[in-house]
């Protein structure tokens, strides 16, 4: 592990986002909650806190760190036959949770896939990454348009 004991305490922030495409009949069983195995994003939002507060049992090298805050939001896009999860989570600490809020996001996705995979095993998780991040020495970055599109 890199090597933080110099680094200042500072408040960081880091917001993630990624989305799964799925079958409209999957997607309106979720938003419907009919599901079978249940609240599919009620489920998927503690799936993604906990990722979230385990990221450094499942990410080599990755620091364990106190959050002090993990939000997870679900967007319903019936246009695009999708979900999008977005998180973000806060600590004041010396080293980002950057990857905490990618692996909160990446759990969130998977458990949705989980719960419907029964009725829609074609369901594509895709575009997980960084939105942006602040706190630490590098202060804030946010992702550009042009790196969205990549």
């Amino acid at each position: 592990m890199v090597d933080v004991a110099s680094k200042n305490e500072t408040h960081r922030v880091a917001r993630a986002s990624g989305r799964i495409t799925m079958l409209p009949d999957t997607l309106q069983r979720i938003a419907e909650g009919t599901a079978k195995k249940g609240d599919v994003l009620g489920i998927a939002r503690i799936a993604a806190i906990q990722a979230a507060k385990r990221t450094s049992d499942l990410i080599p090298l990755c620091h364990p760190l106190a959050l002090t805050k993990v939000a997870v939001e679900f967007k319903l896009l019936p246009k695009s036959r999708a979900v999008e999860c977005a998180a973000t989570v806060e600590t004041v600490g010396r080293t980002g949770v950057e990857m905490e809020a990618l692996t909160a996001v990446a759990a969130g996705l998977l458990t949705i896939y989980d719960m419907c995979k029964a009725v829609d095993r074609a369901m594509t998780i895709e575009s997980i990454g960084l939105l942006e991040k602040s706190g630490g020495r590098s202060g804030l970055w946010r992702r550009t348009a042009e790196a969205a599109r990549l």
